[in-house]
């Protein structure tokens, strides 16, 4: 009888060992279980509409296009060649036209839009501003060269995205396209003649 008791106590023993190691393992998995569950959590936190970088591009933008409305007319009261002049008139016709389709955009995606250019924007209007004939016309050349070539990498770039904004700039390259192509054709010919006075 006693081998008998001693066997159930053993056997007892055994079952409340395997219990114990099953209640420590479902104790570790439960554990292990939780920062799964807040990383997925986090997860679904951070899953934004837009990004801060698309933000950055959509206002950026913006301010572009009312710094080259502001130029373009300037460019018609003070441009010397006739070139110049419609050239101005073409940036002030399209980038008030893009500004519309920019707003309309941020509206849609939440981004506040910008009421006025940057402080980089508004020094150069004010050097533009001071400046008078063949002298006016070269610099502004100059600069719109430069400007939309920048402009054309930023918008290929964000074209290749797959943001919510890769179709607005991918239609926006070839009018920018067009806008660099005036500008160079601008440039050169009034390095050739000495910018020819508008009739």
């Amino acid at each position: 009888m006693s081998n008998h008791r001693m066997l159930a106590i053993g056997v007892a023993a055994t079952f409340a060992l395997a219990a114990g190691a099953a209640q420590a393992q479902g104790t570790n998995s439960n554990t292990m279980s939780k920062p799964s569950s807040s990383s997925s959590m986090n997860g679904n936190s951070g899953s934004q509409k837009v990004s801060k970088a698309e933000q950055h591009f959509l206002i950026e933008g913006m301010q572009g296009d009312m710094a080259e409305v502001q130029l373009g007319k300037l460019a018609q009261q003070k441009g010397q060649s006739e070139d110049v002049k419609q050239f101005g008139q073409m940036l002030e016709q399209d980038h008030s036209q893009h500004l519309q389709q920019a707003q309309q955009e941020a509206q849609q995606l939440g981004i506040n839009a910008p009421q006025q250019v940057n402080a980089k924007q508004k020094a150069v209007y004010a050097r533009m501003s001071k400046l008078t004939g063949p002298q006016f016309d070269k610099q502004f050349t100059k600069h719109e060269v430069q400007d939309h070539k920048k402009d054309i990498a930023e918008y290929q770039k964000q074209a290749k995205s797959n943001g919510p904004l890769a179709q607005f700039a991918q239609q926006t390259v070839p009018v920018l396209q067009k806008h660099l192509q005036a500008a160079e054709a601008a440039e050169n010919k009034g390095a050739m003649t000495g910018s020819k006075p508008a009739k």
